[in-house]
């Protein structure tokens, strides 16, 4: 009996004290920004202006980034048929989660263990935070229980926000749209747990594949981060760079998107589409362009970038994922490696390249306020002669070609990261049997965690279909759905209910 009731009960006071402590440790570290607080005097009304502009500058992009995390994500991971309870509701778990500890972790870290302000940018770079954890948890769908995904959350943020420091403070790269430092370090974390969890009944299970209806919701998500994608790219950019991070994240989608559905018919035997690659690779094109988005690429780069991701991309998906399962042992849920990290390595790479390009016929004084460490050091002459005309911050007087080795340093790092740090959360989830490993017939399964509604027989005869292939996925559907000789008492509700009596 006690046993049943610690149980029942690990969840519950796990999410409790987290929560008094997040309550505690807001109150001792964290403030309003100057400009979300009351100003000092009446007759100065500078700070209810900068205030209103704040929120007219970012508000609308918070949205936007804030939709990504919680349709976005929730919803594209909703193919599974018999996980979507978890899909949506654990992705709302660990975001809300992610959200209060990435801010408290962030702030202390790049403030030293001093106090500090909050404002709409701590909210945008909250949501980064979050959308590197829910990568990791693409890789693990179905395969952890919520009390995992608590502590792969809690250790996840603490090491995203120890490599972004180092990347964007010490080694002082760029990553405006996040793809080194939210989708690699994302990405590889997850994966790297992963194989540490490995279970060969993960193999055999035949729960996960899809039926129509949840590779329809997973669409849905696919074209809500797709259309949202360039303001996740240029939320945090400046003037014209933020203009060009839009511009080249909407051209790099546009061409991933058409290559995609190319890429996927020449690959099919058939020469059909393929769901899954729609629903995952015409994304890439947004990941691939992330380190690069504000800079003078030029829109026909944006469309090379976009075109090289959706190949890579498809191929992945084709190719890739299943080597890794059946040669490393490697079981990508959502394809995570497909979507985020090889395409967040091309990033960097192209990124790298791009620094190393960059000079002052290209940006003009910018170029400075683009790649700070650029910037002549401090009480040199040059420092004196462009302040004559612009304020330049000083600061260490790299080449393009130093900027461009430091770029390619902060990847190997992140990349460092999340190895190494999957590698340890990985042997913690997997000696902590008291979290909860899912086992046998509880994986891909929302009676693991959730209520849900009887299954008719139908429901449950799926599970003799093949699992992970893209192909069982649409056989499966259509199959149910519009084949001539299905007898509709062998249908669930929800498929008689979407078929007239003349369809069956």
């Amino acid at each position: 009996m006690v046993s049943v009731w610690l149980s029942k009960l690990k969840f519950p006071l796990t999410i409790a004290i987290l929560q008094v402590l997040f309550i505690i440790l807001y109150a001792v570290f964290i403030d309003y920004d100057a400009t979300a607080s009351p100003p000092k005097t009446l007759v100065n009304s500078t700070q209810e202006e900068s205030g209103a502009a704040m929120v007219h500058k970012y508000y609308a992009m918070f949205q936007d980034v804030h939709v990504m995390m919680f349709i976005g994500f929730g919803f594209l991971m909703m193919f599974l048929r018999r996980y979507g309870f978890s899909s949506v509701g654990l992705n709302m778990l660990i975001a809300a989660l992610c959200i209060q500890w990435s801010t408290l972790i962030g702030g202390i870290i790049h403030h030293h263990g001093d106090t500090f302000t909050v404002s709409i940018t701590t909210m945008l770079t909250s949501d980064f935070a979050s959308a590197s954890i829910l990568i990791t948890f693409g890789a693990l769908l179905g395969k952890t229980s919520p009390l995992q995904m608590v502590f792969v959350t809690m250790f996840g943020i603490v090491l995203f926000a120890a490599n972004e420091y180092i990347g964007l403070v010490v080694l002082q790269a760029v990553d405006v749209g996040g793809s080194m430092f939210v989708h690699a370090f994302g990405a590889y974390f997850g994966l790297t747990i992963s194989r540490v969890l490995y279970n060969a009944e993960v193999e055999q299970s035949k729960k996960e594949n899809s039926v129509y209806h949840s590779d329809m919701f997973a669409v849905v998500g696919t074209i809500f981060l797709w259309l949202f994608w360039p303001s996740f790219n240029s939320a945090l950019a400046v003037e014209d760079a933020q203009h060009r991070a839009v511009l080249n994240t909407y051209y790099a989608l546009a061409a991933c998107c058409l290559v995609t559905f190319a890429i996927s018919s020449l690959v099919d035997k058939d020469g059909k589409f393929d769901m899954v690659h729609i629903q995952n690779a015409t994304l890439a094109g947004g990941v691939a362009v992330g380190t690069s988005a504000d800079m003078m690429i030029r829109p026909y780069g944006a469309l090379i970038i976009g075109s090289v991701a959706a190949v890579l991309s498809t191929l992945g998906y084709k190719y890739v994922t299943p080597f890794l399962k059946s040669k490393l042992k490697i079981h990508d849920t959502c394809g995570v490696n497909n979507l985020h990290g090889m395409p967040a390595i091309m990033a960097g790479l192209a990124g790298a390249i791009t620094v190393a390009m960059a000079d002052t016929d290209t940006y003009g004084y910018t170029l400075y306020r683009q790649f700070p460490a650029m910037a002549p050091e401090e009480s040199t002459q040059e420092l004196a002669e462009l302040n004559k005309v612009h304020q330049i911050e000083a600061g260490q007087g790299r080449s393009a070609k130093e900027q461009a080795v430091f770029q390619l340093i902060a990847l190997v790092v992140t990349l460092g990261f999340a190895l190494v740090g999957g590698l340890f959360v990985g042997l913690l989830l997997k000696y902590c049997q008291f979290l909860g490993q899912p086992s046998g017939d509880k994986f891909f399964d929302d009676s693991l965690s959730w209520h849900v509604p009887p299954e008719s027989n139908s429901e449950a005869s799926l599970d003799g279909h093949g699992a992970n292939s893209s192909a069982s996925k649409a056989d499966t559907s259509r199959s149910v759905l519009f084949s001539g000789h299905v007898d509709k008492g062998d249908m669930t509700l929800e498929e008689s209910a979407f078929l007239s009596d003349d369809k069956v």
